[in-house]
């Protein structure tokens, strides 16, 4: 979880290949509305989000059920998104990729081909609420990707 730019993406297909786990974007489950007004570089609100939060919700609930070991990058900014997203199940475990706004905005600023521009990034920073520790598993982002990928494992207390 995380804002625009943290290398959600990135780190996501990283553990899911490491591990042969599945892997997801929620980006992919936004709808085409909510797509353009990201493209449009508006801000989504909490009902656009929504219905896309619920659809994520099923979703993680059904691999859960498959016993299917699933990463999915989701921005999750908000603790009452998170808590849905969950559904209290304590098996669905919460990392939040964390970096400096002047990381993160360089990043998007080089990044090609993504409908989430540097312009949104203000808005995702006033947005997200920081997790507490006892609800993820915080890690900075100033890092290389093999580093933060041994951060999370070991975090989660998984044999490399």
């Amino acid at each position: 979880m995380g804002v625009s730019g943290c290398g959600k993406t990135t780190i996501a297909q990283t553990l899911a290949t490491k591990h042969h786990w599945h892997w997801f974007d929620a980006d992919d489950f936004h709808s085409p509305a909510s797509k353009a007004k990201i493209e449009r570089d508006e801000p989504l609100t909490d009902a656009d989000r929504l219905p896309w939060l619920q659809t994520l919700q099923i979703q993680i609930q059904q691999w859960l059920q498959a016993d299917r070991p699933t990463v999915l990058a989701c921005s999750a900014l908000k603790r009452n998104y998170r808590d849905l997203l969950s559904g209290g199940n304590p098996a669905v475990k919460f990392v939040y990729l964390k970096g400096s706004y002047e990381l993160i905005s360089q990043r998007l600023i080089d990044r090609q081909g993504h409908f989430a521009k540097v312009e949104l990034l203000k808005s995702q920073f006033d947005t997200i609420e920081e997790p507490s520790p006892d609800e993820a598993i915080e890690i900075d982002i100033d890092r290389a990707k093999d580093e933060i990928v041994r951060s999370i494992d070991t975090a989660l207390l998984i044999n490399n």
